[in-house]
């Protein structure tokens, strides 16, 4: 039996079993999908209304027969339930098919595309990389390992997010800047110059 586990039971996960699931009725890629989460009480109700089976905390993955897609928005908090996975996990990387994909789009492992995101031409994400809902990236940009692109953020041409890095909700990070490992940029700010690695910058422009 090969099944895709998602975990997080938060609104992001659930958003991530939605999609999954509709990836599946189109060609029944999982015999199961199903969450994990270590403390889910809070989401369980969700969780039932959705239909979606919490099979129990996060160490108790088998990596035999689950592959795996971290669907927490927290960038330093995907990253560790990553490094907590036993050795040998499978990450399955999932892509929207409202989604679009220009030529030379190179995706990482366990990377989630949701609907109405749009990546042009020539951008390599790295691997944990989370682009939301109805975000743009444009020609020639470059994410490291569980960046994030929060929904209709907008990222322009040759636009560097390192490790970690997270763009707001309708944020806009102009051609050529370079935002640094871990840094935040708030919603709806406009970076007009590089963010230095662990910052938050917000407003019009970002400071």
């Amino acid at each position: 039996m090969r099944g895709l586990t998602i975990v997080g039971a938060g609104g992001f996960g659930r958003e991530v079993w939605c999609l999954a699931s509709l990836l599946n009725d189109t060609g029944a890629l999982w015999d199961v999908i199903a969450i994990r989460d270590d403390h889910p009480a809070h989401h369980r109700g969700f969780c039932d209304d959705l239909g979606a089976d919490i099979l129990g905390p996060v160490d108790e993955l088998d990596p035999r027969v689950e592959e795996v897609v971290v669907a927490v928005g927290d960038p330093s908090v995907r990253r560790s339930i990553t490094q907590r996975l036993p050795s040998g996990a499978r990450f399955a990387t999932l892509v929207h098919p409202g989604a679009h994909l220009g030529p030379r789009v190179t995706l990482g492992d366990g990377c989630v595309v949701a609907a109405g995101a749009a990546l042009s031409t020539n951008i390599q994400l790295g691997d944990h990389v989370h682009i939301d809902q109805n975000a743009t990236i444009g020609h020639d940009c470059h994410l490291e390992d569980f960046a994030r692109v929060n929904p209709a953020a907008c990222l322009s041409g040759t636009v560097h997010l390192g490790r970690g890095a997270l763009v707001g909700a309708n944020a806009t990070v102009l051609q050529g800047r370079d935002v640094g490992a871990g840094a935040v940029v708030g919603a709806g700010a406009v970076v007009t110059r590089d963010v230095t690695a662990a910052t938050v910058v917000k407003g019009v422009p970002a400071r």
